[in-house]
């Protein structure tokens, strides 16, 4: 799917907050949008898919569980406070999923891949809590390493 593709599909708006891991957030802001759960429709996630990945123009890669990425307000936004995603904050498109920390809106999406299989991202490989809900404060792996179960297989570059 390309940049123009998603410009053309229904879009959604919404106020949220930014919340990084490391504890600051930015209040408020206005994200623009495709719904995840509409690209997924589009590209026909698979039952067995558990882990949406999300990789990047410059390498950085992050999985998100399936369940995350699906949800209702879980969109890739293509504007920022009214006006396209500035180049620093991820243009021309990132994923943004309120419930999670900010390193998993990943800047400067090239690729969403649908997939079964559990990968460490960049900050994963690092120790970082594979799914990061703000809500339960998932800074950090236990040390068992253990994933969520998840439903939903299918690939699509963006």
């Amino acid at each position: 799917m390309t940049l123009e593709e998603l410009q053309k599909l229904p879009q959604t708006r919404f106020k949220r907050d930014f919340q990084c891991v490391t504890k600051w957030s930015i209040r408020d802001v206005e994200w623009e949008g495709v719904r995840l759960g509409e690209i997924g429709r589009l590209v026909g996630v698979k039952p067995e898919a558990r882990w949406t990945v999300f990789r990047c123009a410059d390498g950085y890669a992050t999985p998100v569980p399936v369940e995350d990425a699906l949800s209702d307000d879980a969109i890739v936004a293509l504007k920022m406070n009214g006006a396209p995603l500035p180049r620093p904050q991820g243009f021309p498109a990132r994923p943004f999923i309120p419930q999670l920390y900010g390193w998993k809106s990943a800047k400067w999406l090239t690729e969403i891949e649908f997939t079964p299989a559990y990968s460490d991202g960049y900050w994963e490989q690092f120790g970082y809590h594979e799914r990061g809900n703000i809500w339960e404060e998932e800074r950090f792996k236990t040390p068992e390493g253990t994933h969520h179960a998840h439903r939903s297989t299918g690939s699509s570059p963006v």
